[in-house]
């Protein structure tokens, strides 16, 4: 509670919220779309693979990339704007899961194709949308010590992300990591830094940074050759998404099982994502919130297919950049889902969006998903560390989150719901986290206060001789030793003259 001028108390939940700061259209729109730039690509990437993977021809493929963003958009609106039971009122931007692309691949190579894996993604968002309430409340199993382990985790296992595309993007073109390309992103990497510490002193400039200079990267491209947009006016400027374009969805048993897995990793990298950007924020999230969050999740997967999409999550890069600009508006997010929107209506923007150079987001990518990692570090130093115990949790918790990040076929010969779940470094991360933290410390029977090798290693301990020099009465004030009667006891270096003549000598007793 806060404390007005005449005394009275006001609740925080009176007060206006960070999120809730409106900051004209004008602003909304630029920062939007800075938002969208940010997430473009791996929007764009999952109808890109499945649409291949199908054998789709590349007007189809193009229409599936369409849908998403026009689906993106619209669930960003939900989630941004919200609804009573729906969208947990936080800058989020929605867009299609990549969790799910190994399982719909797996779904279209079994010859369901994509009427089977749209009725898969219906069906087990319909159930992820039924449970969305029970798999809130593990918000009260979410304390510091699993919070910071979970967002640290995000920005880790997005760190290769930024790579990938600093080298280029497409891992089967020529100039894959080629200098030119590392080179353009280091560029761009440059710029934000320049424009986010406000070298150049104007707020605005430093608000925008991302954007400043993913726009001057490209131009810098342009110039040399790197960025072509002559493919900017090839195709319509106007194309609304055709409901069920692909054929009527088909329910198969066995496809919506295997995608439930899916949703349930979902659920679980949205819950993560929500309380990322909370703690950024510096905003309540409850089990209610979340909840909200979830049911606008799971809804908009569950209408995706009618348009041609596929499931829907938050994006972690985008929480990124909520830290690094400092723009924690919910209406900033909520204008870039109408550019979504926008882009899925439009074609002829999307492919303006599109011939932005991959290299040029890599370079604004290792700011951005370095900055939700350093956002997850100053969580945990909130921790409590006493006995070391936490210490565990997030050594533990982190590296297992690590493993599918170092080596991506760790799990390739487990069953396939455990690859599934576990081959997201967030959801393990996540997984182990809540688990060691329910173990050590909620279910506290046998736990002793030195429990770690770690904690052994830190104990001080001081030889007899170290104090057999101090009288009764010494103490130490701002790193000087004082007697009884406050006078300063001088310390000299060990080989000096003066620490020859007392060695040896035995303190007096008292």
């Amino acid at each position: 509670m806060t404390t007005t001028p005449t005394g009275t108390t006001r609740h925080k939940h009176e007060a206006k919220r960070p999120e809730d700061e409106y900051l004209g259209v004008g602003p909304s729109i630029a920062y939007g779309l800075q938002h969208v730039l940010t997430m473009y690509g791996g929007i764009v990437a999952v109808p890109l693979i499945i649409g291949q993977a199908a054998g789709l021809a590349p007007t189809e493929i193009g229409v599936l990339i369409a849908a998403a963003l026009f689906m993106g958009g619209l669930a960003t609106l939900v989630q941004t704007i919200g609804f009573p039971f729906f969208g947990c009122q936080l800058p989020l931007v929605q867009g299609v899961s990549f969790a799910s692309v190994a399982t719909m691949i797996a779904i279209v190579a079994a010859g369901g194709g994509l009427p089977t894996v749209f009725g898969a993604v219906m069906a087990s968002a319909a159930i992820g949308f039924l449970i969305a309430p029970i798999f809130s409340k593990v918000i009260k199993f979410l304390p510091p010590v699993v919070t910071g382990t979970i967002i640290t985790t995000i920005g880790l296992t997005l760190m290769p992300v930024a790579a990938r595309w600093a080298m280029g993007g497409n891992s089967k073109a020529e100039d894959f990591g080629s200098v030119a390309n590392i080179g353009l992103a280091a560029l761009t990497l440059a710029l934000v830094l320049v424009l986010v510490l406000s070298k150049i002193g104007i707020a605005a400039v430093s608000r925008l940074s991302i954007l400043l200079a993913m726009v001057i990267g490209t131009l810098f491209a342009t110039a040399v050759g790197m960025a072509d947009f002559s493919q900017v006016g090839n195709g319509p400027i106007f194309a609304f998404p055709q409901p069920f374009f692909f054929g009527a969805p088909v329910f198969d048993i066995a496809a919506i099982i295997s995608m439930l897995i899916v949703v349930i990793v979902i659920l679980t990298e949205t819950t993560a994502d929500i309380i990322a950007v909370g703690e950024i924020v510096d905003t309540e999230v409850d089990s209610k919130r979340i909840a909200n969050g979830l049911r606008a999740d799971m809804g908009s997967s569950a209408l995706a297919p009618i348009f041609g999409s596929f499931t829907q999550s938050a994006f972690a890069q985008n929480v990124g950049l909520v830290a690094v600009t400092g723009v924690k508006s919910r209406f900033v997010v909520a204008a870039g889902g109408v550019i979504l929107v926008l882009l899925g209506l439009l074609p002829v923007m999307g492919r303006v969006v599109a011939a932005v150079p991959t290299a040029v987001l890599g370079g604004a990518g290792i700011v951005l998903f370095g900055t939700v990692a350093a956002s997850g570090i100053r969580t945990l130093a909130k921790v409590e560390y006493h006995n070391n115990m936490n210490l565990v949790i997030v050594a533990t918790s982190i590296g297992f989150g690590m493993i599918p990040i170092a080596a991506p076929t760790f799990y390739e010969h487990f069953p396939d719901w455990f690859e599934t779940i576990f081959h997201s470094g967030i959801s393990s991360a996540a997984i182990m986290a809540i688990l060691l933290n329910l173990l050590f410390n909620h279910l506290k029977a046998g736990n002793v206060d030195q429990a770690s090798v770690f904690v052994a290693g830190t104990n001080r301990i001081l030889c007899e001789r170290d104090v057999a020099v101090l009288n009764h009465g010494d103490h130490f004030v701002d790193g000087k030793l004082f007697n009884a009667e406050g006078e300063e006891v001088p310390i000299v270096p060990d080989n000096s003259p003066e620490a020859n003549g007392i060695s040896g000598q035995p303190a007096s007793s008292h």
